[in-house]
């Protein structure tokens, strides 16, 4: 119950919160499965190495991250660069902590494809668990989609002369959300943002516009356009060594 006085939460109506310092490997195990089991969202960091076998596979080596595990199956792991995971594992995935040469291990597997995602902790420094209620949805104003109809409805906000031939193509990294032409011919790739962005979306472009040039064929001149309402100053200078280019477009007019 809110306090209108303060705006403070009573006690009896705030997640319930464990949280272990400096555990051992077996208590880790056992707070991280029963929160798994309840169905919390429990976060473990530590010094850790991570696997990954699926649709590709990968290896970190020791360093310290933060582990979130929830309870739709999603499994995070992060760094302390960035806002996306390093290494992830999609809802619907199942989750185990287990012991094993008396090491706390985290352990996510996805059937449909066949994923696999392995954290092994060499030294566990904390672990919290959050009986966490939600039931609020998102409302999103201005999303990615209202820029991509916007794109699409009048291809010119893009640069005179555009002209899309399919959104959400596929590539070897990803689907690009816009892929078309420009005035002379050559293909173009749009990365749409609904909010300013930094480094990891030059990033993405280049993946998709790198992936599209290898499946394309070798003399194949693909640009890459990333429309958003800005970026960071990194991000353009990225850009611009790249040989990509920025188009400052609102999702709403």
């Amino acid at each position: 119950m809110t306090d209108e006085g303060d705006g403070s939460v009573d006690a009896e109506d705030a997640a319930a919160v464990t949280t272990l310092a400096s555990p051992t490997p077996a208590d880790a195990r056992e707070a991280v499965a029963a929160a798994i089991e309840r169905e919390d969202v429990v976060s473990v960091f530590g010094t850790c190495t991570v696997e990954y076998e699926g649709r590709a596979s990968s290896h970190l080596g020791p360093g310290d991250r933060l582990v979130v595990c929830k309870p739709d199956g999603t499994t995070l792991v992060h760094t302390d660069e960035g806002h996306q995971p390093v290494n992830w594992q999609p809802p619907g995935s199942t989750q185990e902590a287990r012991l094993t040469d008396g090491r706390l291990e985290l352990h996510s597997l996805r059937s449909t494809p066949e994923e696999e995602l392995l954290v092994r902790f060499a030294e566990i420094i904390q672990v919290t668990a959050y009986d966490v209620t939600d039931e609020t949805e998102l409302a999103l104003e201005g999303t990615e989609e209202d820029l991509r109809e916007r794109v699409l409805d009048n291809p010119d906000l893009v640069e005179s002369g555009f002209t899309p031939l399919a959104t959400e193509r596929e590539t070897p990294a990803g689907a690009v959300d816009i892929f078309g032409e420009d005035g002379q011919g050559r293909r173009v790739v749009v990365e749409l943002k609904r909010r300013r962005v930094g480094p990891d979306a030059v990033g993405q472009l280049g993946r998709y516009v790198d992936a599209l040039e290898r499946d394309l064929h070798a003399e194949a001149d693909v640009r890459g356009i990333l429309v958003a309402p800005s970026v960071t100053d990194r991000a353009r200078r990225l850009l611009a060594e790249q040989g990509m280019e920025f188009v400052a477009l609102e999702p709403a007019a």
